[in-house]
């Protein structure tokens, strides 16, 4: 049978947001970070990085980065007896830098290339997982594919429930204060719902 999964954006959600991550340096997971993926973890979800990386399109960074940068977070989720079971990226932009990383890809959120290659990697059942983020790129990629769609607060979220909120065609399923908080509600509905038939 194929797995739930909860797909969480990087930056904004499970990072602080500092804009483009062009240093080590910069990158700072929230602290209730490591506490989400590991109940995650022991509640039986596959949690899964989606993160749109144009920084490298428009020459900001080499691609090289990210790849550090995820180490880094691998080795915290490590020290903290916590597990990614997938990262995904899109390093491409649509209209900035040069080819191949200028394209109009099927990965760069929303568009729901990564989570189709999740899903392909990792056995995932699309319709019965979640997308957490701060944008509403995040929403609308939940329901490119079915899935349940959460917006946290911290990162770009609480701005656009203000001012982005009232025009959008549907309301998130969840809103949560981070990603702890998003977390744990999805265990209650997973706990509530009970197992699949």
């Amino acid at each position: 049978m194929k797995r739930r999964a909860v797909f969480i954006d990087r930056d904004g959600t499970l990072a602080h947001e500092v804009g483009y991550v062009n240093h080590l340096s910069r990158f700072r997971l929230f602290p209730w970070a490591v506490d989400a993926v590991r109940l995650l973890n022991r509640g039986g979800l596959l949690a899964v990085v989606v993160t749109n990386q144009a920084g490298v399109a428009r020459g900001y960074f080499p691609e090289r980065l990210i790849g550090e940068v995820h180490a880094l977070m691998n080795a915290a989720m490590e020290a903290g007896g916590a597990r990614l079971d997938g990262i995904y990226y899109c390093p491409h932009h649509p209209s900035a830098g040069e080819p191949p990383y200028r394209q109009d890809c099927a990965c760069r959120k929303p568009r729901p290339g990564l989570l189709h290659r999740a899903a392909q990697d990792l056995g995932i059942d699309l319709a019965r997982s979640w997308v957490v983020g701060d944008r509403d790129a995040d929403l609308d990629l939940a329901r490119s594919v079915g899935a349940r769609a959460v917006l946290v607060k911290t990162g770009y979220g609480l701005g656009e429930l203000l001012w982005h909120a009232p025009s959008w065609p549907r309301a998130p399923d969840v809103v949560a204060e981070h990603l702890l908080e998003a977390v744990e509600r999805i265990l209650s509905e997973v706990e509530t719902a009970g197992p699949p038939a």
